[in-house]
């Protein structure tokens, strides 16, 4: 099976290399996308001369909701891996995912979580709580390092145009159409949020979204409380919140 990675990028100057050089490593990735939602750091610049021989870089309008189905529409595999850019895969991913998409009830899939940093020591409770709830709910977040077969993403209707919760969204429905199965490894994904902002007071902003959320409050409200580690207004004075869309690819 061909199996398609999809990584949004916004200003991952600094995380996307380590990505990219880890993703070498796997001798069966069919394809790498980087869908660019307009960096002003150097991340276009550096692709230019840096991208693998199995990858490709393309423009979607700014916002992980758009990306992402802009790195599907792009796709010519027939399972797709949707990787955030500072997230490492656990070395036998590509083969438990080519295994777990064998068995013909399911229809997609993420892993449990681990962070890259060790300290502070709030964050291994951190990601066992979310570990929890993985095993608990059987979902993942787009941390997790999603995957879905090509027809499944279609048949679910792509992601939401939304500039958070398009992942919880995704695989709510994901799940509608079958099994979605829970890799048994630990992908890495950087602390750098609660590392930024405070282990505690990251906890607890996430918590409170997931509680607006759920009570049907917009994404795009959520989103102005969501503070992007990325953004530099010396480098991007110009950003601005990804504006509403109905369309789906």
């Amino acid at each position: 099976m061909r199996i398609s990675v999809i990584i949004p990028v916004l200003n991952e100057r600094e995380d996307l290399p380590q990505t990219l050089h880890a993703l070498a490593e796997f001798p069966n990735i069919h394809e790498v996308i980087v869908v660019d939602g307009g960096s002003s750091d150097g991340t276009r610049e550096w692709l230019s001369t840096n991208l693998p021989a199995n990858g490709l870089v393309i423009d979607g309008a700014r916002g992980r909701g758009n990306q992402l189905n802009a790195g599907a529409r792009a796709a010519t595999g027939e399972a797709l891996l949707f990787l955030h850019a500072d997230t490492r895969l656990p070395e036998n991913a590509i083969q438990q995912i080519t295994d777990a998409l064998a068995e013909p009830d399911v229809i997609g899939g993420g892993f449990y979580l681990h962070f890259l940093e060790s300290k502070p020591w709030t964050l291994n409770v951190v990601s066992s709580g979310i570990n929890f709830r993985t095993r608990l709910l059987r979902r993942s977040t787009g941390d997790q390092a999603i995957f879905s077969r090509r027809d499944s993403f279609v048949a679910a209707g792509g992601f939401t145009q939304w500039p958070i919760f398009e992942d919880v969204d995704f695989v709510q429905r994901l799940k509608r159409l079958g099994r979605f199965a829970i890799i048994p490894s630990h992908v890495a994904t950087s602390a750098r949020r609660y590392i930024t902002w405070g282990v505690l007071r990251t906890v607890f902003l996430m918590f409170a979204l997931q509680i607006g959320y759920r009570m049907g409050i917009s994404p795009f409200r959520l989103h102005r409380w969501y503070r992007d580690v990325r953004f530099n207004p010396v480098l991007d004075p110009k950003y601005e919140t990804p504006q509403p869309t109905k369309q789906r690819p």
